[in-house]
């Protein structure tokens, strides 16, 4: 199959894709470039379709439609677009009881920084992400690209209050990251229960004083008097890093 022009509906509802709104409505989203297409195809998703650039090597068992540069810039994300583009099924997930260590993430905004966060926590053999409060979308395209190819390896939930966090949590150790505080513990010297959940604010207001209500312990990582904090990506890998020795 092929389409050539850039007003093709499909094409201008697959360019809707990059608004959340149209993600939320349709549960589809966009997974651009090879490797990552590769990889979603390996770990099963559902695809819809895949656009490709003429001439382009056909993916195997999925609609390939062969389109023109410009109708790639169209439903990219990026100013200069790969050769090709994919359309999925967004991935439902259920909870399961097994999942001994969590994260905990609440506010983030920046998608780029979800995206390498999700890398870092599939990196650690961490069990689930939760996405608490108003959170960046996990199907935003830069948070996919970001992620590479790790957003199907590791099951991520949604929750909005923290009611719901006590009563799935109740059995586990639940650590508040903090910058400097009296009332915690310096990383390194912090041993983690068999069952935890590992909770980090947003860079610009931190953990939620709800949250950190919840929380049975506090951890601060040691760091020089002449930094206040680090990006929160830093801080996760630093973390969980500490966790897996």
């Amino acid at each position: 199959m092929k389409i050539t022009s850039v007003n093709n509906n499909l094409i201008k509802d697959t360019a809707k894709l990059l608004q959340k709104k149209y993600r939320d409505e349709s549960g589809l989203f966009l997974l651009e470039g090879n490797k990552c297409i590769e990889e979603a195809i390996e770990a099963g998703l559902q695809f819809e379709h895949i656009f490709i650039k003429e001439g382009h090597e056909q993916f195997g068992n999925i609609e390939n439609i062969e389109v023109s540069d410009a109708i790639l810039s169209k439903i990219s994300s990026t100013a200069s677009p790969p050769k090709a583009i994919a359309v999925a099924h967004q991935i439902s997930r259920k909870w399961s009881k097994k999942y001994k260590k969590v994260i905990l993430l609440e506010g983030i905004k920046d998608a780029g920084n979800l995206g390498t966060i999700l890398r870092t926590s599939a990196a650690f053999d961490i069990d689930a992400v939760i996405l608490f409060g108003d959170t960046v979308d996990l199907y935003n395209p830069k948070c996919v690209r970001s992620s590479v190819g790790n957003l199907w390896k590791l099951p991520v939930f949604s929750l909005n209050d923290t009611n719901s966090v006590e009563k799935i949590f109740k059995s586990y150790e639940k650590i508040a990251t903090l910058p400097k505080s009296r009332n915690s513990i310096w990383l390194q010297d912090y041993r983690p229960s068999e069952k935890l959940l590992m909770m980090f604010g947003s860079e610009a207001d931190g953990l939620s004083e709800e949250l950190k209500k919840l929380a049975t312990n506090n951890v601060t990582i040691k760091m020089s008097n002449n930094v206040e904090s680090l990006n929160l990506g830093v801080s996760v890998g630093i973390i969980l890093h500490h966790l897996m020795n």
